[in-house]
C-alpha cells in the first residue's frame, strides 16, 4: 500500500471514530458489503464503512474528507446497476440506511419528509391508514435517497411521473460540510435556480441528501389488475403505443418479453401463463374508470392478437402479480443456473419503442445471447438483462458489446442512454454522445463548482 497516500485516510478515520466510535468499521466483510451495488462491474473496497445517523454527523464527516482531500460515497441499500456505489478511489463507503426516520405527514397538504433511509415499502406501510401513498415504484428494495440520487422511475411513472416530479425539496450537505435547504411545501414557486432539481440525478456527485419533502397522492377508490398474452414481440409492443396514443389514463403498463415471461414463470410460479409475451396493466380510477379503461385496452389488444385478457381485481391476486414483476430481474438472474448478467435500460419516444426493442432482442439473438427484456413502456423505457456465463473468458466482454449496440439504437433512434437507472460507471462513455462536448463541459464546470476537490463519488457520470 502506498502508505503516503494513506494517510490522509487514516487521519478522517481517526477524525470519525472520535466523532461516532463503533459505527465506522474497517472490518473486510462490511467493506465487501460496500465495494458495489447489484451491478457487475469489478468491485472496489472502501478504506471504512461509516454509519451516519443524522445531518449534523454527515456534515462533519463530510468537512473532516473535504479537508484531507479524502472520497466519500454515499451508500443507501446497494441496489444500483449501473456501478454507482462503487467507491472506485477508495476512501469512505457512507452508509445512510440508518437515517430512516419518517419525520412528518401533512394529511392536509398531501406532503411529508423523510430521512434518506427510509424505503418505499416502510413509506407507504405508515401511509396507507391515511389514505395515502406514495406512487414511485422502481420495482426493488431501494432507499428514497438513492432513488433522489439517481433520478428513479419505475412501474407507476406513466401515471404518477418519476421521483423528479415527486420531491418537493431536500436538505443536502455539501462536500465542505455546508448544509443548504432546496424547494420547500409549496407545489410552485418561481424564484431562484431549482436547485432540487439540480441534486435530483446527481449520484451522489454534487452533495449528499439527507432530507426529503415528498408529494404524496390519495389511494385511488378502485384498482384492476390485468394481464394480456401475445403470439409475439411486435404485437405486444405495438398494443403499447395504441393505448398511449389513444390516451388511455393506464396506471401501469409493463411488456414482459418471452424469455423473461419463462423466467418469472418458473422463478414466481405463475401457473396458467405461456411464456410468450405478456403485458401486466393497471388501472386506478373510479370504478366505472377501471372498468372503462380496462375495456378500451382490452379491446385494442383484441385488434394485436392479444388473448386471455384476464383481470384481477381483488388485492391478493393483483400483489401476487406485481410480486412477480417486482422479481423479473432475480427471475432473468436464475434462468440459467450459475449464469450472471448484465441489465442495461434505455428510454426512446413511444413511437420508436417497437424499433427499440425488436432490434434490441435481434442483436442479442444475432450474438448468439439469451436476455431477458421488461420494461416500463407506457413511458418508452425497457430494461435488458443479457446473461453470461461466468466461466467464458469472453462472457462478460461479450455482454458489453451487446450493452453498447442496445444504447447506440436507443440513442439513434432519439432516445437517451439510461431511462431509470443512471449512469454511474456502465454509461459515462455515452454522455458526450448524448448531450454534446458543450454540455458535458458545462456539467464538469457545475461539478466543480459544488466540490472543488472532487472528494464526492469521484469516477462517477466522468470518467476523470
Amino acid at each position: 500500500m502506498n502508505t503516503i497516500a494513506s494517510r490522509p485516510v487514516d487521519a478522517v478515520i481517526a477524525g470519525i471514530r472520535d466523532l461516532i466510535g463503533d459505527r465506522l468499521s474497517t472490518a473486510q466483510a462490511i467493506r465487501e458489503q460496500h465495494s458495489r451495488g447489484e451491478d457487475q462491474t469489478p468491485p472496489t473496497l472502501p478504506d471504512a464503512v461509516v454509519f451516519a445517523e443524522s445531518t449534523e454527523e454527515v456534515s462533519r464527516i463530510l468537512a473532516l474528507c473535504n479537508q484531507h482531500g479524502v472520497p466519500l460515497v454515499a451508500f443507501g441499500a446497494g441496489t444500483s446497476l449501473e456501478g454507482h456505489v462503487n467507491p472506485v478511489r477508495r476512501g469512505i463507503s457512507l452508509d445512510l440506511s440508518r437515517m430512516a426516520n419518517i419525520l412528518e405527514v401533512n394529511a392536509e397538504d398531501m406532503d411529508c419528509l423523510i430521512e434518506p433511509g427510509v424505503t418505499r415499502q416502510q413509506l407507504n406501510d405508515h401511509l396507507r391508514d391515511q389514505g395515502m401513498f406514495f406512487p414511485v415504484d422502481p420495482g426493488s428494495h431501494c432507499t428514497i435517497g438513492g432513488m433522489c440520487a439517481t433520478r428513479a422511475s419505475g412501474t407507476a411513472a406513466v401515471r404518477y411521473g418519476t421521483i423528479r416530479e415527486n420531491v418537493l425539496g431536500l436538505e443536502v450537505v455539501l462536500a465542505d460540510g455546508r448544509v443548504i435547504q432546496t424547494g420547500g411545501r409549496v407545489r410552485k414557486a418561481a424564484n431562484g435556480y431549482d436547485l432540487t432539481r439540480l441534486f435530483i440525478g446527481s449520484e451522489g456527485t454534487l452533495g449528499v441528501i439527507t432530507k426529503i419533502r415528498l408529494r404524496l397522492h390519495g389511494i385511488p377508490e378502485a384498482m384492476s389488475a390485468a394481464v394480456c398474452q401475445f403470439p409475439d414481440l411486435k404485437s405486444a409492443v405495438e398494443t403499447t403505443i395504441a393505448t398511449m396514443q389513444a390516451g388511455i389514463p393506464v396506471a401501469r403498463i409493463e411488456l414482459l418479453d418471452a424469455d423473461q415471461m419463462q423466467a418469472c414463470i418458473r422463478y414466481s410460479k405463475l401457473e396458467g401463463y405461456r411464456a410468450t409475451p405478456t403485458l401486466f396493466l393497471e388501472f386506478h380510477g373510479s370504478r366505472a374508470a377501471v372498468t372503462e379503461q380496462a375495456e378500451a385496452v382490452e379491446a385494442i389488444a383484441a385488434d394485436f392478437g392479444g388473448e386471455g385478457f384476464a383481470w384481477a381485481t381483488d388485492a391478493e391476486q393483483r400483489n401476487r402479480l406485481w410480486k412477480a414483476r417486482h422479481d423479473a430481474y432475480w427471475a432473468a438472474i436464475a434462468l440459467i443456473p450459475g449464469w450472471r448478467g448484465i441489465t442495461t435500460d434505455v428510454c426512446v419516444p413511444i413511437s420508436r419503442l417497437a424499433e427499440a426493442i425488436l432490434g434490441a432482442k435481434e442483436d442479442a439473438l444475432a450474438a448468439g445471447a439469451t436476455t431477458c427484456i421488461v420494461g416500463h413502456v407506457g413511458d418508452g423505457n425497457f430494461h435488458q438483462v443479457i446473461l453470461f456465463d461466468p466461466n467464458d473468458p469472453q462472457g462478460h466482454e461479450k455482454a458489453w458489446e451487446i450493452d453498447r449496440k442496445i444504447v447506440a439504437r436507443g440513442l439513434a433512434l432519439g432516445g437517451t442512454c439510461s431511462g431509470e437507472h443512471g449512469v454511474g460507471l456502465g454509461k459515462r462513455e455515452f454522455l458526450e454522445q448524448e448531450h454534446g462536448a458543450e454540455a458535458l463541459a458545462l456539467m464538469r464546470g457545475i461539478k466543480a463548482s459544488f466540490d472543488p476537490k472532487g472528494i464526492l463519488n469521484p469516477g462517477k457520470m466522468f470518467r476523470n
